[in-house]
């Protein structure tokens, strides 16, 4: 019987034949952009400030004491890149309708292209500009992947940190203990995508450190390759494989 493109993008959870995910939910995206999310982590670490901004746990924290030890506009400077991540949260979120009605691609194809040319802005800037221009740029664009790619063929994942990862590597061999007399041991490949997720975060972590020290500033450009095959394979999805179907809300939205 012939399998209809709707049917070969439809949710495992409908059932039919040929269930799989659509291009931006697939396993191997999630693998990249949590690599390219590595890479951001080392870039703003050793060359712009010394701070993380994937998240932003870190910043409210320094606001925290800030306030606590009386400093006011130390205190204060945290809501800049608080905001710029609240910012990216609130614009994903805004965003996808209007642009999957206007555009013949979907939000999170748009989104890839914006990433890549900050990125190609932030290779630009010298050295010696303030942190905070690469700083808020990266919090701007990890918040919004980060609100964007959510579930990785089911099951739920971010991109842009590895905290969650590391809980969910816990409670998968918690389970392998508890359970270990399972034979089909269903919680296994939970486990090894998280643990898939952590090794591609440290190994961007480590391009991006090894490039730091040779390329100074412009190693964030390294970050390009991967966003890169991410866009040309959303690309194909929206113009090709998936063309028609913009409709259609990834898996956790």
């Amino acid at each position: 019987m012939k399998t209809t493109r709707e049917e070969a993008v439809r949710p495992a959870c409908q059932g039919g034949p040929r269930t799989t995910y659509l291009m931006c939910e697939r396993r191997w995206v999630y693998d990249v952009l949590i690599l390219a999310g590595g890479i951001f982590g080392a870039y703003t670490y050793l060359l712009r400030g010394g701070v993380f901004c994937n998240a932003q746990t870190g910043n409210v924290v320094l606001m925290g004491l800030a306030l606590g030890a009386g400093k006011w506009g130390e205190a204060a400077y945290y809501l800049v890149p608080i905001s710029a991540y609240l910012l990216g949260a609130f614009l994903s979120e805004l965003l996808p309708n209007p642009v999957k009605h206007h555009l013949p691609v979907r939000w999170d194809t748009l989104l890839i292209a914006l990433e890549m040319a900050v990125v190609l802005a932030l290779g630009f800037v010298p050295d010696t500009y303030p942190v905070q221009i690469a700083q808020v740029a990266i919090n701007l664009i990890a918040s919004m992947q980060y609100n964007t790619f959510r579930q990785a063929e089911g099951v739920p994942m971010a991109t842009t940190f590895a905290t969650n990862h590391i809980r969910q590597i816990g409670i998968g061999l918690a389970k392998e203990v508890v359970h270990r007399s399972d034979p089909e041991k269903p919680y296994r490949k939970k486990l090894l995508r998280h643990t898939e997720m952590l090794l591609f975060f440290v190994g961007g972590a480590v391009v991006g450190t090894v490039f730091c020290h040779r390329m100074a500033g412009r190693a964030i450009w390294v970050s390009l390759v991967p966003l890169g095959a991410v866009f040309a394979a959303l690309v194909y999805a929206d113009t090709r494989l998936e063309k028609g179907m913009t409709e259609r809300k990834p898996a956790g939205h």
